[in-house]
């Protein structure tokens, strides 16, 4: 935890421990305790715990960051019974609205001190017993879905093989640090958008800046789930499963493509902008366009790579990592090419024991030419694709495909999937030269995750209105690649993922489902 964060603790606790002092004197008076008690930190909450004569432990629990908030919140709902305050909305007033609540009491002559045995003669009825139940249990999921853990479901096959389809994980929140929600005003158990309704599940009314408690890096080959970062914009048409850039890139590609365009706009620059102009504008005209706030960003999972400091290059698709090939995960996967002296199917290879998933949408096994295939391996299948009868060669297929691949601009870097890079990823404090190329890979990183206003005016970069010739990076960033590399959207299209889009890393398999439940997953590491 940074001295800010620290500090930001304190002072939260400090404002929630003493907001409510004023009334609480006049409470303590009615209770026949003296006054000034109330206006002692947290003597003030021990006092109350011995009006209501509750368990002394609850007065340190209040120490625990973040939890102990909720502590001080349940001390109050305590120190207004033996006001005889009961009624749910009574403990709604006394938890949400303690200041004012507690002034109400205080100096309303009609509030009296009834005691604890008025307490104990109190009886709940059935319902409020049943609400009062569902309040903590919301309450309580509410905070360790925020803060420890939360449950994910593996959509794609990005990280196969690794984790498939329908594999169900548990996200650990702690390991790098509890990041407080960016919207706290949202529906619980909801990410962004209200079944059914189709409208969002949050408010923006209050938003809170990035901030991180008792933070740790990520590591290095670590499996982890994130808010998409290029997920700030999109598109709200269910048909419409396109990123927002890429569809403005796409329609850009094509206009700058078309000789009718070409001649319109002869100068190169003014023709780009144009075509980004144009491009923007059929977009927003042909869709629902939204932006959102970072930590209601669409979940992805994907492994670490990369860490800050960290120099990547992708060499006829292996990785190297500061020189040295990277870490391959046993589960990793990607395409190979086999060429064999008869036919072969996907029945075939799946009794050699070779994992081969053939579904409408994505297939582990396609014919390419007579007697040539496609086929998604990982290196232990490898071994055994070479045994299957009919099997001449195998060689790895190599994508030289450089469409959408980052940074987008082939005028800087004309990469592939397989043949990227080197690319340093930037670490916080860490200073660049701004030249061409690297404004290409940087900028995003420097206007729209670090927020600042970027300007170019006669071949000079303006940062926030002042000249710059080198930037200084405020957060960390990473580099996440799915162990299925052929058939993953990550890093090599989008980028750098930013430290305050980092949500949790991947940590157990409680479930895993597939025309019924897949023994062998279950309560499996992921590594």
């Amino acid at each position: 935890m940074s001295s800010n964060d620290l500090m930001t603790v304190i002072l939260i606790t400090l404002l929630l421990n003493m907001l409510p002092a004023f009334g609480a004197s006049g409470m303590f008076k009615k209770a026949g305790v003296a006054s000034w008690k109330a206006w002692v930190p947290f003597y003030n909450t021990f006092t109350m715990i011995q009006i209501a004569k509750r368990p002394k432990h609850w007065f340190f629990w209040q120490f625990i960051p973040v939890v102990g908030w909720f502590i001080t919140l349940g001390i109050y709902i305590e120190f207004v019974k033996p006001f005889g305050k009961f009624t749910f909305l009574e403990h709604t007033m006394a938890s949400l609205l303690a200041p004012i609540y507690f002034a109400y009491i205080g100096t309303n002559k009609k509030d009296r001190f009834v005691g604890v045995e008025a307490v104990k003669a109190y009886k709940k009825s059935s319902a409020r017993e049943w609400l009062d139940a569902a309040v903590f249990a919301i309450v309580a999921a509410t905070l360790i879905r925020t803060f420890v853990f939360e449950a994910y479901t593996i959509p794609t096959g990005s990280m196969e093989k690794t984790l498939l389809v329908n594999d169900f994980l548990f996200v650990s929140k702690s390991s790098y640090g509890a990041r407080i929600p960016n919207t706290p005003l949202s529906i619980p158990f909801v990410h962004h958008t209200l079944p059914i309704l189709n409208t969002k599940s949050y408010s923006e009314l209050i938003y809170i800046p990035y901030t991180r408690w008792f933070g740790s890096p990520v590591k290095r080959n670590d499996v982890v789930v994130f808010n998409f970062p290029a997920g700030d914009t999109l598109t709200l048409e269910e048909d419409s499963k396109i990123p927002y850039y890429d569809m403005i890139d796409a329609r850009v590609t094509q206009l700058m493509g078309t000789a009718a365009f070409v001649k319109q706009f002869p100068d190169a620059k003014q023709r780009a902008a144009q075509a980004y102009e144009i491009a923007r504008n059929d977009v927003w005209d042909q869709y629902t366009v939204r932006t959102r706030p970072v930590d209601k960003r669409e979940n992805y999972i994907k492994r670490c790579v990369g860490i800050p400091g960290d120099t990547l290059e992708i060499k006829e698709g292996i990785l190297y990592v500061n020189g040295e090939k990277a870490f391959l995960a046993p589960g990793s996967a990607k395409n190979y090419l086999v060429q064999t002296n008869t036919q072969i199917d996907g029945e075939m290879l799946r009794k050699a024991g070779i994992q081969i998933k053939e579904t409408a949408d994505e297939s582990d096994f396609m014919s390419v030419s007579a007697n040539q295939y496609e086929v998604n391996l990982t290196l232990s299948e490898l071994e055994m694709i070479k045994k299957v009868p009919g099997v001449v060669s195998v060689t790895p297929e190599i994508n030289p495909a450089n469409y959408l691949i980052f940074p987008r601009d082939t005028s800087v870097a004309n990469w592939s999937i397989d043949n990227f890079g080197p690319l340093g990823v930037p670490k916080k404090g860490a200073i660049i030269e701004l030249s061409k190329k690297n404004i290409a890979f940087y900028k995003r990183a420097i206007t729209v995750y670090e927020q600042n206003k970027w300007e170019e005016r006669d071949g000079k970069i303006f940062i926030n209105g002042k000249e710059a010739s080198t930037y200084t990076f405020k957060m960390d960033y990473y580099w996440m690649m799915g162990d299925n590399r052929h058939r993953s959207q990550d890093s090599r299209f989008w980028g750098f993922v930013p430290e305050d889009h980092i949500v949790g890393k991947a940590s157990l398999i409680w479930l895993s489902l597939d025309n019924g439940i897949r023994w062998k997953r279950l309560f499996n590491i992921i590594r």
